[in-house]
């Protein structure tokens, strides 16, 4: 078992059950994900997918690093982001079966997603069905303008350090 917290200064924090901090890291994709507001993870817990204040959301592969969290080699890996809406997401939900992302935002919208690529599937309420099949017409919902970003292997991610920062009077300065 595992805890996942997000925050406002986009960190993600994972925990033991035991309340120990295991990883923190920070997003490493191109653009602001901002504060973040939400999370989920697939069934198995392999994946782990975030929702931040500016409507983007990022997968991450958190797999590897839970089969082995004291190996160094282990790491996390940020696979994708994609900007699902123009303001804040509320709430985000991965069904495996349909590899689907579910997104809602606080426009009151409610968006399906392609859980490996980003590709926008529709919004709840249009007038078509969805075609979760057909990924090769590519569109976007009319307030987003960003294509989803595939995030490279070799990237690296942005570790928090701790810094500590004394408090000593210095009578000289």
């Amino acid at each position: 078992p595992i805890l996942a917290s997000a925050h406002e200064s986009s960190c993600i924090r994972l925990w033991s059950i035991q309340g120990n901090l295991m990883k923190e890291l920070l997003p490493f994709s191109e653009h602001p994900s901002g504060p973040l507001t939400v999370l989920c993870t697939d069934i198995f817990t392999k994946i782990l997918l975030t929702g931040s204040k500016e409507g983007y959301i990022i997968r991450w592969n958190i797999a590897s690093f839970l089969e082995d969290s004291r190996n160094k080699k282990n790491k996390i890996k940020e696979e994708l982001c994609w900007r699902a809406h123009a303001t804040e997401v509320v709430d985000l939900f991965i069904e495996e079966e349909k590899n689907v992302v579910a997104t809602a935002s606080i426009d009151g919208s409610v968006r399906l997603w392609h859980a490996r690529i980003g590709y926008y599937f529709g919004y709840f309420g249009q007038a078509r069905k969805f075609e979760l099949s057909d990924t090769s017409r590519l569109i976007l919902p009319s307030d987003v303008k960003d294509f989803s970003a595939i995030i490279k292997e070799e990237s690296q991610h942005m570790e928090k350090k701790q810094v500590i920062y004394p408090l000593r009077l210095d009578r000289d300065k």
